[in-house]
């Protein structure tokens, strides 16, 4: 069964970085897509980002030529580099292997002044 793990939030003011980490276990790694999620208070989980095996990657428009996403297969671990932070950022981020229904707890990102 997949695990996974995220790490990384915090809070940050406006316009400042942060870089989120997924570590996944139980699942070989490298062949597999991976995707961002966030999800706001009374939001519904949102799609942020996407990562194919190939290292091909998709963004939300919201967060396009701001974060990047990337990944170290021999650490199995998927990156989110978020810069020019917003108040709008601020949610519990989510990372999924494509095509599983397992999810990690998330890591809270906060934006604020």
């Amino acid at each position: 069964q997949v695990q996974i793990v995220e790490s990384g939030g915090g809070l940050v003011q406006p316009g400042g970085s942060l870089r989120l980490s997924c570590t996944v276990s139980g699942s070989t790694f490298s062949p597999k897509a991976f995707a961002w999620f966030r999800q706001a208070p009374g939001n519904q989980r949102e799609w942020v980002a996407t990562i194919t095996g190939f290292g091909g990657t998709a963004y939300a428009a919201s967060v396009k030529d701001r974060f990047a996403i990337s990944r170290d297969n021999a650490k199995s671990t998927v990156y989110l580099q978020m810069n020019s932070l917003k108040p709008e950022d601020t949610a519990v981020y989510y990372c999924n292997q494509l095509g599983s229904a397992s999810w990690g707890q998330g890591t809270q990102v906060t934006v604020s002044p």
